[in-house]
């Protein structure tokens, strides 16, 4: 089974970079969307981390960027309209992690830490230091998507469950001792 994520990297990127736009210029556009394209890569591998969920989301489709939207106050699309296509590729909780990991370093750094076993990063392995080390460019380029506060709405949605696949993730690679 394939472990192409692509889709739905692409389209949650796209609707992150839309949603919370970069600061002027082309360069400031690329380097946001590096960090979006990091952020959601990463929790993409978190949410679907095995060729049998990617091949199930590939099956059943993410759910839509509907809900976000909403949250965002942005305009909604129409179902039939020419902008619906990618939109329906859009993962909630795909965005809401990723958000959460854009506004922290910290977390971040846990997560890309805790996908050093996953079969995605054997499979394409990938370096996200503008996701976990951004630099003075990358926090100037995209200061929408890394504040704290204004990704808030998106970032809680789905909290809870990111730091549960975490600590999940760090138990299952932590050895026990014998008793």
């Amino acid at each position: 089974m394939s472990l192409d994520l692509s889709t739905v990297i692409t389209a949650t990127t796209q609707w992150l970079v839309r949603a919370y736009p970069a600061a002027d210029g082309a360069m400031n556009a690329s380097l946001a969307e590096a960090q979006a394209r990091q952020a959601v890569t990463v929790a993409a591998w978190l949410r679907y981390p095995t060729p049998t969920d990617a091949a199930l989301v590939a099956l059943a489709g993410p759910g839509g960027s509907y809900r976000l939207d909403w949250l965002v106050d942005a305009q909604p699309y129409e179902l039939g309209g020419p902008d619906c296509a990618w939109r329906t590729w859009v993962d909630e909780v795909v965005a809401s992690w990723a958000a959460a990991l854009l506004t922290s370093p910290e977390l971040a750094s846990e997560a890309v830490a805790a996908l050093a076993h996953c079969e995605h990063a054997a499979a394409s392995p990938r370096e996200f230091r503008r996701l976990t080390e951004p630099d003075v460019y990358d926090r100037r380029a995209a200061p929408l998507l890394r504040h704290p506060d204004l990704m808030a709405c998106v970032a809680q949605l789905h909290h809870p469950q990111l730091l549960e696949r975490l600590r999940r993730l760090h138990s299952d690679r932590t050895p026990t001792s014998a008793a």
